[in-house]
């Protein structure tokens, strides 16, 4: 009897992924290696027993000052477990996620909505429920192939993933951000009878705020269906002395799907998409993203619902928060150290050169401050930038010390910082 041959070390086996090579030439360690957290994460993080001031964070609220968090997470969990134990399809939803569902289509001005475990699985699912086909033994079946997608060209990685292998320039075709003339040229050639146009209210890399109504016009215009991906405004744009107000306004009134985030704002895990109900039926089989994997926990799922009604009852905590981010704001750009040009909470400071961002990344760790920098691959070649989350937990003396110590950090490296300029919405041009 022949022996079975002698299988090749692993690593040999994978040599032409090319792994070691990349992980060999990227010498930047958190790139690839996270470092250990110790702790809770909030205005302040204990990494590698080293604490930080975090403007990381995207749990920026700082709830556990206004809201029970942890008494109504274990409340949840005694209630109703720990796990949703299967998919929602396999045994059903829990009560927690009917409930948290019903408040978010409520407070999207939807009809209905549905959970997942993420975000991301959100995006993809709702994606894949858009343009999926599939026949049921019933006689019943939809055939959405067809369907075209039309995307500002900076939405999340997310859903670029969800639109992977639908053809780009054929299902898929994309827009200039922020560029609502453009989106009216592309959608123009398109004639596909079934078009959606995807937007962000606000996007992740540059805290840029899209033009929601100038969209929204565009897809009446061209009977297109709308989705806004709200991950980072909801619960936070709204109120009319609020900014955004117009566009948060628009979102609710007239966009026909928003996604939503459980983890900005409301400072937990999960995501969701509200619409009509007709849809949000189907997508129980057709996201996919809900129907193959489990659910949000059911105590995140508790205790979410009562985060959005204390921030719904309780306006003053975002108010004050809104207040907070502006202050650090306006001190930048009195500094003569510009941002965004917009009034949203994240503070996106242009820097340039990558090798420079770079740099200060690790200097703010060596003084004390967890600073994220986007560069290379996350935006274009040299135009890296530091993305900033205040946090509602900072103190004046945290925000302006670390003020200082940016202004030092870009007298030091000099002509390497000076920045790329920020396009506004009306440019249509990436920043």
């Amino acid at each position: 009897m022949t022996a079975p041959p002698t299988p090749a070390p692993s690593g040999d086996r994978l040599a032409p992924w090319a792994f070691a090579a990349f992980v060999e030439a990227n010498t930047h360690d958190t790139a690839y290696r996270p470092p250990v957290v110790d702790g809770p994460v909030g205005p302040t993080i204990v990494r590698n027993g080293r604490e930080l001031v975090n403007f990381a964070s995207i749990s920026f609220l700082d709830l556990e000052r206004h809201v029970p968090v942890r008494r109504h997470f274990a409340e949840g969990a005694r209630a109703h477990g720990l796990s949703t134990s299967g998919s929602r399809m396999t045994q059903g939803i829990c009560r927690p996620h009917q409930v948290l569902e019903e408040t978010i289509a409520r407070h999207t001005g939807k009809e209905r909505a549905i959970s997942f475990a993420t975000g991301l699985l959100a995006n993809i699912g709702f994606i894949n429920a858009m343009s999926s086909s599939a026949h049921f033994d019933a006689g019943i079946e939809v055939r959405n192939h067809d369907t075209v997608f039309v995307v500002d060209r900076d939405v999340h990685w997310s859903i670029w993933k969800g639109l992977q292998g639908l053809g780009y320039g054929r299902g898929v075709h994309a827009f200039r951000h922020n560029d609502v003339s453009d989106l009216a040229r592309v959608l123009d050639r398109v004639p596909a009878r079934k078009t959606v146009v995807i937007a962000e209210s606000i996007y992740s890399a540059d805290g840029s705020m899209g033009p929601i109504v100038e969209i929204l016009d565009e897809c009446d215009r061209h009977g297109a269906i709308s989705m806004i991906d709200d991950a980072n405004g909801f619960m936070v744009y709204g109120p009319e002395n609020r900014p955004y107000a117009r566009e948060a306004a628009a979102i609710r009134e007239r966009a026909d799907f928003v996604m939503v985030s459980l983890s900005k704002a409301i400072g937990l895990e999960g995501g969701a998409i509200a619409g009509p109900a007709v849809a949000i039926d189907a997508f129980e089989l057709l996201s996919g993203t809900s129907m193959f994997t489990a659910a949000i926990q059911p105590p995140t799922a508790y205790t979410a619902k009562r985060t959005i009604d204390v921030l719904a009852a309780n306006p003053g905590i975002v108010d004050d928060y809104l207040t907070h981010a502006a202050r650090l704001r306006r001190q930048m750009h009195e500094a003569g150290t510009p941002t965004t040009p917009t009034e949203s909470y994240m503070l996106s400071v242009p820097i340039g050169n990558d090798a420079a961002a770079l740099q200060m990344r690790e200097w703010f760790v060596e003084d004390g401050y967890l600073v994220p920098v986007f560069s290379y691959p996350a935006v274009s070649r040299n135009q890296a930038l530091l993305r900033l989350f205040p946090h509602a937990g900072h103190t004046e003396e945290q925000m302006d010390g670390f003020l200082r110590t940016l202004l030092a950090y870009r007298r030091r490296l000099g002509s390497l910082t000076s920045p790329p300029r920020f396009a506004t919405p009306a440019d249509g041009r990436r920043a």
